[in-house]
């Protein structure tokens, strides 16, 4: 989405999407391009919201006014912008229009309380109805007041997390006219051109000599796409397709999902072991019963969300608060990256804390 500002009206209303002022009729001046990353509720989605929200600068965390706050599933947001470091966020009070004054100030007292003490504490409460389009300017204006763009260092090695990989290829295409595979997500450090060689690791699953290993894959990038628009040149941040020469059968599917993006030799080590430095919640995140989390202990599997990467581990050592986990899928993630943590309780998948790889 474009956000834009007129020059000749008074803020909030001075913000839109739109290139013409919907309130005076002036020119707007274009002031920045931002992508959005949906982040599923229902808690069995845990996986695919933990691996979107580590590509996300700032967030939006919907709260309907005509539900109690907090939902199961809120609370498991605000834990994932907690565990992925995200400090800039604006609270959205929806739904206004389906409920009593009262009500709506009661479900703003439930947010207060309910972000209290935490990471949201002073975040901004936007009360919209998106049905009929109620204070989106008020809302925009709200992001680009507390939703910085994050100042980058374009001379870094560049690294992007992989959240989609696709072929784009009809069926029946002849082969001579076949494209190659595209991988999608954001450029999380320096930038990448159009002819850049890249490597992608942990890379491709093999069986060598009757061992499980994981090779790096080496192509080159064709076309850069943003918003069905082509570049030449991508920067950090924002949702990105990237055209290369691999094998679409590599890449349909999301086959390459998890995987991380940057120059040859750049990029940090692929791990089948990770030493975690532990940071436990009260309670186990998306349980209605609110259960209390214990330590982990030895021989303990549990789910990791490493950057866009999801993989299980066994709990080999544990000394204080460092744990040390034996990986069934290798991942490529940097030092002092965060992890997040989830233990199987009641047959599901819970979030009982985080950990920071050392």
């Amino acid at each position: 989405m474009s956000i834009y500002k007129c020059p000749k009206c008074q803020p909030p209303q001075n913000y839109s999407n739109q290139p013409t002022c919907p309130h005076c009729g002036s020119p707007t001046e274009f002031q920045r391009a931002v992508s959005f990353v949906d982040a599923p509720g229902h808690e069995a989605l845990m996986a695919t919201m933990l691996s979107g929200a580590a590509v996300m600068d700032g967030a939006l965390l919907v709260i309907a006014a005509d539900e109690p706050c907090p939902q199961p599933q809120t609370r498991e947001h605000l834990a994932a912008i907690e565990i992925v470091g995200i400090k800039h966020i604006v609270i959205v009070q929806n739904k206004i229009d389906i409920v009593s004054q009262e009500r709506s100030m009661q479900s703003y007292k439930e947010i207060r309380d309910f972000v209290k003490g935490t990471v949201a504490e002073n975040a901004p409460i936007i009360p919209v109805s998106a049905q009929h389009k109620v204070n989106m300017d008020a809302l925009i204006y709200a992001m680009e007041k507390f939703l910085p763009t994050p100042k980058r260092d374009p001379s870094k090695p560049p690294l992007m997390y992989i959240v989609r990989s696709f072929d784009i290829n009809k069926p029946g295409t002849p082969i001579e006219k076949l494209a190659g595979g595209v991988i999608g997500g954001t450029i999380f450090q320096g930038k990448f051109k159009v002819g850049d060689e890249i490597e992608i690791r942990p890379g491709i699953r093999l069986q060598k000599g009757g061992k499980t290993v994981y090779e790096p894959i080496f192509t080159r990038i064709v076309s850069l796409h943003v918003g069905g628009q082509q570049l030449k040149e991508a920067q950090c941040g924002g949702l990105i397709g990237v055209g290369t020469l691999l094998d679409p059968s590599m890449t349909k599917a999301d086959g390459l999902t998890g995987n991380i993006a940057g120059k040859p030799d750049m990029l940090p080590p692929t791990q089948f072991e990770l030493t975690l430095e532990m940071r436990f919640f009260e309670r186990a995140v998306g349980t209605k019963e609110l259960v209390a989390v214990d330590k982990t202990h030895v021989g303990e599997t549990l789910l990791l969300h490493v950057g866009a990467s999801i993989t299980v581990g066994n709990v080999v050592s544990v000394k204080g608060e460092t744990n040390t986990l034996k990986l069934v899928r290798p991942v490529c993630a940097q030092e002092k990256s965060r992890v997040a943590v989830s233990r199987k309780i009641g047959g599901r998948w819970r979030l009982i804390g985080y950990g920071i790889i050392k």
